[in-house]
């Protein structure tokens, strides 16, 4: 009898996936998230949109995973993952026919949306063990490869996205407001001050570097503000996205200045220029750190691709200085959500420039999601065929043995 009923709610889940992913992901630009959560803020309103747009987002992300080779679905880490958001997609389907109007069906939703959150909390460490686990019991292939780097941008894309619209309801909802940013209006600031974000991730990199490699070299930090000459740079942004990406920038900077120059005591300082201009707001980071060569450039954007030793899984809290190798490409998804960008331009033997696109205008700053359509399922399928280029040979041909025709 068990059995039956658990049959049973694997076809009518099935069938929930599959009508959801139908629909495309209804992306909000930045301006629609500002004016959804000013004054106006009406958590009937938030309800009623996420219990729908919710589920389309969760479904499109559930039928790429399913897409995934079986070897792979079926790590332990992967099954984890899965499981996750199979309960908050039934979860939040709990909802779609109760009334909007009743103050209890807010209150347990905002409480449902806050225990989806939490346990969507792992889902990239958890994720990248999965690949791990694969590839140290399978090994690879090109296009393996190729299909799982395609998935987990789109991957953690959906799973950026869909934490925007819960951090959102939960913190303009949950009844909480953070005393630190008391002006923001959830997770957005309308008035960021990018140099504080700036120095703010220089500092606690600079922790982390001190503790590593007991020294750090200095910070350099330039604006231009082309919009208003002489103040301070503010964008309409979410500043825990920008910590994330200068963070991660500042790591990377700071390691390469600490092992090219640890004989000497003198390290060359780090440069920062943030310019705002009338469509961009570009935040750069340069450092001294000897580059890396151009055919490694793509790489670094790849998943599990570090040059630094993997950290354990022990569950220890000590934060290192670099590890999975998911820094950059989870970093360059942040500044892609809204339209922008991340780009890494290296001079081997001397360092490298990191520059931030983050788009100026609010209006211009729209949701970038991923859909699950024909296209999508192609990717997965498709054989790809040799290179349509010449690939050079290491080695020198041997002029005497060619033969004319």
């Amino acid at each position: 009898m068990r059995i039956l009923r658990f049959l049973r709610s694997s076809v009518s889940l099935g069938k929930d996936i599959d009508y959801y992913s139908k629909f495309s992901p209804s992306p909000l630009s930045m301006k629609q998230f500002l004016d959804f959560g000013s004054e106006n803020a009406c958590e009937k309103t938030s309800f009623t949109f996420l219990r729908q747009e919710l589920p389309v987002r969760l479904a499109n992300i559930m039928k790429e995973i399913n897409l995934l080779p079986d070897n792979l679905l079926r790590t332990p880490s992967v099954r984890l993952v899965q499981s996750w958001y199979i309960q908050s997609f039934q979860e939040i389907l709990e909802f779609k026919d109760k009334n909007a109007n009743d103050e209890k069906t807010t209150y347990d939703f905002t409480d449902a949306v806050i225990k989806i959150r939490n346990r969507h909390n792992d889902v990239i460490p958890t994720m990248a063990q999965g690949v791990v686990e694969y590839k140290e019991n399978y090994g690879t292939d090109p296009v393996v490869s190729q299909n799982v780097q395609y998935f987990l941008d789109r991957f953690y894309m959906s799973r950026i996205s869909i934490r925007m619209l819960l951090n959102q309801h939960t913190l303009l909802f949950g009844g909480k407001v953070n005393p630190a940013h008391p002006k923001q209006i959830g997770s957005i600031d309308p008035l960021c001050c990018v140099s504080d974000v700036v120095r703010d991730a220089y500092e606690n990199a600079r922790n982390l570097c001190d503790r590593y490699y007991m020294n750090s070299p200095e910070l350099v930090l330039e604006e231009f503000n082309v919009k208003d000459e002489g103040k301070p740079i503010t964008v309409v942004y979410v500043p825990s996205h920008l910590y994330q990406m200068v963070f991660e920038l500042f790591k990377n900077a700071m390691r390469a200045t600490m092992e090219l120059h640890g004989d000497t005591m003198d390290y060359p300082a780090i440069h920062a220029h943030i310019a705002l201009g009338t469509e961009d707001l570009t935040v750069k980071v340069s450092d001294r750190g000897g580059g890396v060569p151009l055919r490694k450039i793509d790489r670094l954007f790849t998943y599990t691709y570090s040059t630094a030793p993997r950290p354990s899984t022990d569950g220890s809290r000590g934060a290192p200085l670099a590890g999975y190798g998911y820094g950059l490409p989870i970093s360059r998804l942040y500044a892609r959500y809204f339209q922008g960008d991340l780009k890494l331009y290296s001079l081997e033997g001397y360092g490298t420039d990191a520059v931030i696109y983050i788009r100026a205008l609010s209006t211009e700053s729209i949701e970038r999601l991923p859909v699950y359509n024909k296209s999508a399922w192609k990717h997965y399928k498709t054989i790809h065929e040799a290179d349509d280029w010449c690939v050079p040979s290491k080695e020198p041909k041997d002029m005497t043995t060619f033969r004319s025709f």
